[in-house]
């Protein structure tokens, strides 16, 4: 198409429907997928909930990570779920846990658009800062955490597969930092989604590559390497309809160097090999 892939302020004049404004349902053959996923990282505690819609189905999910401890996870696709995001609030309940937190923007939102086919897909990843309370087994404690948000529509290929991170930590130098680095969409040379904030501004990075075992991320260029010691692992074979998902997300701790040079003083955050089908 056209014009892409764009990112930034670019993307509002392409003329595209893009959130928040509705969406066609379908575009040519492809059904539209969207999806809002909440990610906090901090040293003690990490937590992700997510609403991913394809059709009219929908599944909802939440899950808390601790070092040293199971993960406690839940996923719902009945209508209520048990979990709903909002702009600047989470809120997730089930009998043995409850998540109550109030979001703020920590930095700049990244938005783009790329190809997919004769179609489109758009993302827009915003950093943040959650402040509440989060009741696991009965324990209850409040929180205050670094994280990022994933907002994602468009009208993916049949099959789409792709490997992520994002994290939260502080450089050496005392600066706050957050990071979004991805391979298999929104990937472009430029003009992709790959992101490395700090204290909240964004710039965007070059390609990166994964290790197959999910234990570390290339800079494509050599300027950074970072390794990732596995605390515990969300994972899903889920075949709904025409809907499968299969994928690993594991949480963690970061050490290394960030893509573009910015050397950790500490990082926590997620990594996730993902592939989809519908």
């Amino acid at each position: 198409m056209d014009g892409l892939p764009c990112r930034g302020p670019g993307v509002r004049a392409l003329g595209l429907p893009l959130p928040p404004a509705p969406m066609p349902r379908v575009q040519g053959t492809r059904p539209l997928k969207r999806w809002r996923y909440v990610g906090l990282f901090g040293p003690e505690l990490q937590l992700c909930a997510g609403d991913a819609r394809v059709g009219p189905l929908a599944v909802r999910w939440w899950a808390v990570a601790e070092p040293g401890r199971p993960l406690v996870e839940r996923t719902s696709v009945i209508a209520s779920g048990g979990v709903a995001i909002g702009e600047r609030r989470l809120e997730a309940r089930a009998r043995d846990g409850a998540i109550a937190l109030e979001l703020e923007p920590a930095g700049e939102p990244v938005e783009v658009v790329s190809p997919s086919g004769q179609r489109w897909i758009w993302t827009r990843k915003t950093p943040i800062r959650a402040r509440g309370s989060v009741t696991v087994a009965g324990r209850r404690r409040d929180v205050e955490l670094p994280g990022l948000v994933d907002e994602s529509a468009g009208y993916h290929a049949r099959v789409t597969r792709w490997r992520w991170s994002a994290g939260a930590g502080t450089t050496e130098d005392g600066r706050a930092v957050w990071w979004n680095l991805v391979s298999g969409v929104h990937d472009a040379p430029r003009a992709s989604e790959r992101t490395v904030w700090v204290d909240g501004a964004a710039q965007e990075v070059g390609p990166v590559e994964f290790t197959p075992a999910l234990d570390g991320i290339r800079a494509a260029g050599g300027e950074g390497e970072l390794r990732f010691a596995e605390w515990s692992a969300r994972e899903s074979r889920l075949n709904v309809g025409v809907f499968r998902n299969v994928y690993r997300q594991p949480f963690g701790a970061f050490e290394g160097t960030l893509p573009g040079g910015l050397r950790l003083a500490s990082g926590h955050g997620v990594m996730e090999a993902h592939e989809a089908r519908w």
